[in-house]
């Protein structure tokens, strides 16, 4: 049974779709569609997708940023991310992009980790995890600006951060995500 479990995708009739908000980074899309015997509206932010990295060096320690986040009112440790904003680009070279421009570091290993849909019931953003390994600096550090500008950079036992999580005293999700797939595919190892 548990490899039958898996979600399954649906194509109910868009009969329409609006974009009723245009944002700096995403959109809100209001659309109508059918779905058993009626018709639903629904409205959901539009987000071009993004990628998380956990990025784990030879002493099993993942680099976690710390950077203030507006809607929260807080400075929350996070995995190193970002959107899919370059149109074509693959989600594994993004990711390759955010290690460098985030933390300043390039990995000679990556591996998927799985892909998660952020919010399902408000937005349609998929978020692909990468775990990196055999981490170097990268050749040329980048300006950050605005929030990224004060990024705190720390390189934070696994488990600890396991912990941290557990204890609620990190809420990230993609933190929260990244760390413990990350430690649940140690463990296999």
């Amino acid at each position: 049974m548990t490899e039958a479990l898996r979600d399954e995708e649906q194509t109910p009739e868009v009969l329409t779709s609006e974009r009723v908000y245009e944002g700096a980074v995403w959109d809100i899309r209001s659309d109508r569609f059918r779905y058993g015997d009626g018709e639903i509206v629904r409205q959901y932010v539009d987000h071009p997708g993004a990628v998380a990295i956990v990025a784990i060096d030879d002493e099993e320690r993942v680099a976690l940023i710390q950077q203030y986040r507006h809607p929260i009112r807080h400075r929350d440790w996070e995995l190193p991310a970002g959107l899919l904003d370059i149109e074509g680009e693959e989600p594994l070279l993004a990711a390759q992009r955010e290690l460098a421009e985030e933390v300043d570091l390039v990995a000679g290993q990556w591996e998927s980790l799985p892909s998660i849909f952020a919010t399902p019931g408000g937005s349609n953003e998929i978020i692909h995890f990468f775990l990196a390994t055999d981490l170097s600096a990268a050749p040329a550090a980048y300006a950050r600006e605005e929030e990224e500008a004060d990024i705190r950079i720390e390189w934070i036992p696994l488990a600890e951060a396991v912990t941290a999580v557990r204890e609620g005293r990190m809420r990230n999700a993609l933190l929260a995500i990244g760390v413990l797939t990350a430690s649940l595919r140690h463990a296999e190892r």
